[in-house]
C-alpha cells in the first residue's frame, strides 16, 4: 500500500473507533439488569430479559471488533501490514477499507 492509501486508511479506522465507542456506550446503557421489583409482568419480564441478551451479544460483538481496530491502528505503518497472515499475499486495500481489522485475504478468510 502507498503512504497516501495508509493515512487514508488510518484516518478511516480512527472514525470506525469514534462510532463504535458511541455505540458501546449506547448499547452498555441498554444492557443494565432488568429489576424484579418492577412490575412488568412476566411475558414483559422475559422479553425484557430476551432483549437484555440480544444487547449484550452485540456489546461484546462491538467491543471486540473495537480491540481488532485499535490493533489495526497501532499496525498501520508497520512493516507486513496488509499481508495475509496465512499466505502472506497482499490484502486487496478495497478490503482493508471496508475492513481495516481484516488479517487474512478473501480466499484464505
Amino acid at each position: 500500500m502507498t503512504q497516501e492509501e495508509l493515512k487514508k486508511l488510518e484516518k478511516e479506522i480512527k472514525v470506525m473507533i469514534r462510532q463504535l465507542k458511541l455505540e458501546i456506550a449506547s448499547l452498555e446503557e441498554s444492557a443494565a439488569p432488568v429489576a424484579p421489583e418492577n412490575s412488568i409482568g412476566r411475558i414483559s419480564r422475559m422479553d425484557a430479559i430476551n432483549n437484555k441478551s440480544v444487547v449484550e451479544a452485540s456489546l461484546r460483538n462491538r467491543k471486540k471488533k473495537l480491540s481488532k481496530l485499535q490493533l489495526s491502528l497501532s499496525k498501520v505503518y508497520q512493516p507486513g501490514f496488509g499481508s495475509c497472515i496465512s499466505c502472506k499475499r497482499t490484502i486487496n486495500p478495497k478490503r482493508l477499507m471496508l475492513m481495516p481489522q481484516s488479517d487474512k485475504c478473501v480466499k484464505c478468510a
